[in-house]
């Protein structure tokens, strides 16, 4: 599933293809991707809208235009495609954007679980889905006595309660891991047991693995690419996520491999106290 860097990866090659785009047109093929407002409405709303910015949020793309902000949620397998207006429509492509010049700009996503959002704009930040969000890796305002005020009452293992986006937007499984184990804590300890300073340890180890992977264009894991000839290269820099059975990079003991919450997990039960 796409994290924030990979959604950060996603966006700055949007912008380099799709600023000042004027939409013409919009056909939806599967309508369970609009979460908001009906298809119906969300193709009369979007037309003759034109595309001045675009940015994140967590784990939401936010193209800004005139009247609206577009959110998009690429949930598991979601990516975009460019081609020519009245090129053959793809199975897996569910909605099409056609732009002035004739560009048809396609979401496309296998498993379809991805989602649209059209809100007027000057309710951006002000509903759901994004009202719900916590603060960004990079936001000054994450400092350990944030994060221990939010997780000192959950009985949840930290593993599960990094995964929270109401707390910090935008860490998924994939660097969940990493972060827990550069910080010496097992995934399985209680958020209620993790002390000031450990909170500490992981803000600074989410921003040191979150910005490496923002530098390296994120993480090609399975399916996910970003678009057309877009890969990520952190995948290469990977310390345990998906090692499990493979020795720890820094004891060289085996990597265990279990499932939290759901997720698949790999740690060092001799690094990771």
């Amino acid at each position: 599933m796409p994290e924030k860097p990979e959604v950060i990866t996603v966006t700055r090659n949007l912008n380099e293809k799709i600023i000042g785009k004027k939409i013409v047109g919009c056909n939806i093929y599967w309508d369970n991707i609009i979460a908001y407002p009906t298809t119906t409405e969300f193709k009369k709303r979007i037309i003759n809208q034109k595309i001045n910015n675009i940015t994140t949020r967590g784990k939401f793309i936010v193209i800004g235009l005139d009247n609206y902000s577009l959110l998009i949620h690429l949930r598991m397998e979601g990516k975009f495609f460019f081609r020519k207006k009245g090129d053959p429509i793809n199975k897996h492509e569910h909605v099409e954007l056609i732009f002035s010049d004739d560009t048809s700009f396609r979401y496309h996503d296998t498993r379809k679980f991805g989602k649209m959002y059209l809100i007027p704009i000057e309710d951006t930040y002000k509903v759901k889905p994004l009202s719900l969000l916590g603060l960004e890796y990079n936001d000054s305002n994450l400092t350990k006595e944030y994060l221990y005020e939010k997780i000192n009452n959950k009985n949840l293992p930290i593993k599960t309660v990094l995964l929270d986006q109401s707390i910090i937007t935008g860490i998924g499984n994939i660097y969940d891991d990493e972060i827990l184990f550069l910080s010496g804590i097992n995934p399985n300890r209680k958020a209620k047991d993790i002390t000031k300073e450990e909170c500490d340890k992981i803000i600074t180890n989410t921003k040191k693995v979150l910005d490496k992977a923002v530098e390296l264009g994120g993480t090609t894991i399975k399916s996910f690419t970003s678009s057309e000839g877009v890969h990520g290269l952190f995948q290469n820099e990977l310390l345990v996520h998906g090692k499990g059975g493979q020795p720890c990079p820094k004891c060289n003991s085996i990597l265990e491999k279990t499932r939290i919450g759901g997720r698949g997990t790999s740690y060092c039960k001799n690094c990771q106290k």
